[in-house]
């Protein structure tokens, strides 16, 4: 079994801008997920945090994101050792 990381759907580096600590509740800004490791460094440096705050802050705009999803089938396909 993959260790697992939590990904902030907003990014921690940007809670404390005036925008998002006005327009969101703790809860909110620190709703996540919890994903493989290689997943998580691949959304990181593919989109940086402000876009990962406007536009990638819900798990089905992740998912359903087709850059994202190409990486995710192919790390599906790889051979992982526990």
């Amino acid at each position: 079994m993959l260790p697992l990381t939590f990904h902030h759907l907003i990014p921690k580096k940007v809670h404390r801008r005036r925008h998002f600590s006005r327009c969101y509740d703790r809860n909110t800004l620190n709703q996540g997920t919890y994903i493989c490791h290689d997943c998580h460094q691949h959304i990181h440096a593919t989109y940086d945090e402000m876009r990962l705050a406007t536009d990638y802050n819900a798990i089905e705009t992740l998912i359903n994101d087709p850059v994202l999803q190409r990486h995710f089938r192919w790390l599906a396909r790889q051979r992982r050792c526990a």
